[in-house]
């Protein structure tokens, strides 16, 4: 009896020694951080977002004044109804120009009639197509007149174009789905394009980040399966599922937070475990991962 208890003493020892083996690597989660910048300049007039709050991408966040480039869109609204004036003014005179020519050339009709008839003179058929002549070339300069007033009318379109680009890039939107990590900017400030105003970050996956050594390199692979340990309490662990998605092509020196499998060993491969997150995970938090 007392040999039976001594066997499963023993046995409990060992499995205890098992469960508390090193882990194969170490590391800290990390999130894919997005800085979101302004693209207008002028005072921040809206800014609706805390930090910690969860905001879709496409969501409407805040706006810069854009009461310069509304008074400029006026302007040039202005500008164009001026033109689009001045174009209907030119082409009514194209319009009576080409009348007087249909006159003229039923007049010429008249005339070589009559010279056929010996009822009209050369001098008469001379002078009519000499108005005709003259009047192709007053159609022909307002012509001229009319594609210039075109090409500025062109002009004046881009150029509201371009005012209705500058308003768009007034209004912010969150580009991607997320939490917003940091927020730099509050309402009534003056940015500029450029200038961060929100830092964001999708935390429903983090990722592991933890060295390992040359001889553990050929047991990892892109897209293995491996179990990811953190801390649960001061003395347990809680188990993740992770999945391998990136290892570093180059080794590099081993950073002196981190511990690996050999203690100290000269070169390392960083390693990216993507994990699930159900609330728990953390940017910078620890994390262990055996293979």
């Amino acid at each position: 009896m007392r040999n039976l208890f001594l066997f499963f003493l023993l046995l409990s020892l060992v499995s205890c020694n098992r469960n508390d083996k090193l882990s194969d690597a170490y590391g800290n989660f990390e999130a894919v951080t997005v800085s979101v910048s302004a693209e207008a300049s002028g005072k921040l007039v809206e800014f609706i977002i805390e930090e910690g709050q969860d905001i879709r991408a496409g969501q409407f966040i805040g706006f810069v004044d854009t009461t310069d480039q509304y008074l400029r869109k006026l302007q040039l609204q202005s500008q164009k109804k001026a033109t689009s004036t001045k174009l209907a003014g030119v082409t009514g005179q194209i319009e009576v120009q080409e009348q007087q020519k249909a006159n003229l050339q039923i007049e010429k009709t008249r005339i070589l009639k009559l010279l056929a008839d010996k009822a009209a003179t050369s001098k008469q058929l001379d002078d009519i197509n000499g108005a005709i002549d003259l009047v192709d070339r007053q159609i022909a300069s307002i012509k001229t007149q009319n594609a210039g007033i075109i090409e500025e009318q062109e002009v004046i379109e881009r150029q509201v174009a371009q005012v209705k680009e500058l308003i768009r890039k007034c209004y912010i939107r969150n580009p991607v789905t997320g939490t917003v990590l940091v927020k730099y900017a509050e309402p009534g400030e003056v940015t500029t394009p450029g200038k961060p105003l929100y830092k964001i970050a999708d935390l429903t996956e983090l990722e592991l980040k933890v060295y390992v050594s040359g001889d553990q390199l050929p047991s990892v692979k892109i897209g293995q399966k491996v179990k990811v340990l953190i801390d649960r309490d001061k003395k347990s662990n809680r188990n993740l599922e992770g999945i391998v998605s990136w290892i570093s092509p180059k080794a590099e020196f081993t950073p002196k937070i981190i511990q690996t499998k050999e203690e100290r060993v000269d070169l390392v491969y960083a390693v990216k475990i993507r994990v699930k997150n159900d609330g728990s995970l953390k940017i910078a938090m620890p994390g262990e991962v055996n293979f």
